[in-house]
Order: C-alpha cells, then sequence, then structure tokens
C-alpha cells in the first residue's frame, strides 16, 4: 500500500526511495470538470503504482472541502458531491485498469482537521446521504472500487471504525461492496467492536488492537 492521491510515492523513504510521479494536486484535477481527465491521470497512476510495485494506491480521497482552512484539502476533490463523485468514480476505473486497486477515504464526514482523529460528525440523514455519502457511493456502485478506508472520526455519536450501520449495514449490504475495509492508520482502537463492525484490516499490522487479542476472541465465541 502507498499514498497517495497526487501521485504513487512508493513503499520507502529517504534519499535512496525511488522518485515519486507527481500529478497536479486533486483539487486542480477537479477544477478541469472532465472526467475524461480524470480517468486518464488514473491510468497513469495506475501504470506507476506497477512498476513501483505497489497493490493498493491510497487514493482517491473525496472528502469534501468544508473549510478554507483544511490542511488537507489539495487531496480532495470539491466541495461540492456531483463533482467530486463524477470525478472520483472516473478516477477509480482509471487507475483500476491498471490492476491496481484504490482505497477510497476516507469514510466518511473526514472533512475538518481540527480533532480530526476524535470529532464525531453530527449530520442528519438527507444531508449524510445526499452529500458526504455520495461521493463513496459512486465510487463503489459505478466504479466497483476494491478497498475503502475507515476513517479516525466518529458520525452520530459511533466512531467509523466501529460503525456497523455504516460500514455492513450501507457500505456492504445496501451498495453491495465486495472488496475490503481497511482502516486509516491507528484508527481502530478495539478488538471485537471494530471486527465485528465490517473492518477486515487494520493498519499498521502487525501490531494494535487485532493480531493475537483478535485470535483470542474468535476462539472464545
Amino acid at each position: 500500500m502507498s499514498d497517495g492521491p497526487a501521485g504513487p510515492r512508493g513503499t520507502s523513504f529517504g534519499p535512496d526511495s525511488e522518485p515519486s510521479l507527481l500529478f497536479p494536486n486533486t483539487s486542480s484535477l477537479a477544477a478541469t470538470w472532465d472526467v475524461d481527465v480524470a480517468r486518464e491521470a488514473g491510468e497513469l497512476m495506475g501504470a506507476r503504482a506497477r512498476e513501483m510495485g505497489l497493490h493498493v494506491l491510497l487514493a482517491p480521497t473525496v472528502n469534501l472541502h468544508r473549510s478554507p482552512l483544511g490542511g488537507r484539502h489539495f487531496e480532495c476533490f470539491s466541495e461540492d458531491p456531483l463533482l467530486t463523485a463524477g470525478m472520483a468514480a472516473s478516477f477509480v476505473e482509471g487507475v483500476q485498469s491498471a490492476g491496481v486497486a484504490v482505497c477510497v477515504k476516507h469514510f466518511v464526514a473526514n472533512d475538518s482537521e481540527t480533532e480530526r482523529m476524535t470529532f464525531d460528525a453530527r449530520i442528519d440523514e438527507r444531508a449524510l446521504h445526499e452529500v458526504y455519502l455520495r461521493p463513496f457511493e459512486a465510487a463503489v456502485r459505478e466504479a466497483g472500487a476494491w478497498s475503502v478506508m475507515a476513517a479516525y472520526n466518529g458520525v452520530n455519536g459511533t466512531t467509523m471504525t466501529e460503525n456497523t450501520a455504516l460500514l455492513t449495514g450501507l457500505l456492504k449490504r445496501e451498495w453491495g461492496f465486495d472488496g475490503v475495509v481497511i482502516s486509516d492508520w491507528m484508527a481502530a482502537r478495539s478488538t471485537e467492536a471494530s471486527a465485528l463492525a465490517g473492518l477486515d484490516v487494520v493498519m499498521p499490522g502487525p501490531a494494535g488492537p487485532w493480531g493475537d487479542a483478535l485470535v483470542t476472541a474468535v476462539e472464545e465465541g
């Protein structure tokens, strides 16, 4: 797995690392309003990811521009859910045409840098579905994304790595997602609750709340 939304970074760090191929940032890509350009960017990133030996590209970021102070907004497409959905779906198709999985992130409503790892987004059902979830739905149902990243934050009182209603009820059952749900790095903070909610992979491994603790929980029923 490797970041990122502006070009595959690779699996190593430091002066001996392979150079990254840097693309125009995602907001600039969305400003074209051109889904064909988004697909072409995805195809090129997918090809570069294969060259670097990557299996999963941790992109696209389909969270929304909700504040001018968002420090990671350059990774996101837009403040508009329909523009984001259209561009993201084409990007996903492009990357995966090279045989590299995308990981659509950060599911869902991880749109604030303030308390990014702990805040609870309180969103009514209509806004949640029509605004915040729309880009994820397009990436999954229209473009067939192979993986999705569960976010740090909570939504309506439940942290996303333990959010059964959204991970299993909506994503897996209603939308028919049959790929892999990956936690954001250090986002999973429980063993049983996260496993039962629909999380499939805890990152980073092998340390963390799963490992031996999850084996024991399974053995104990």
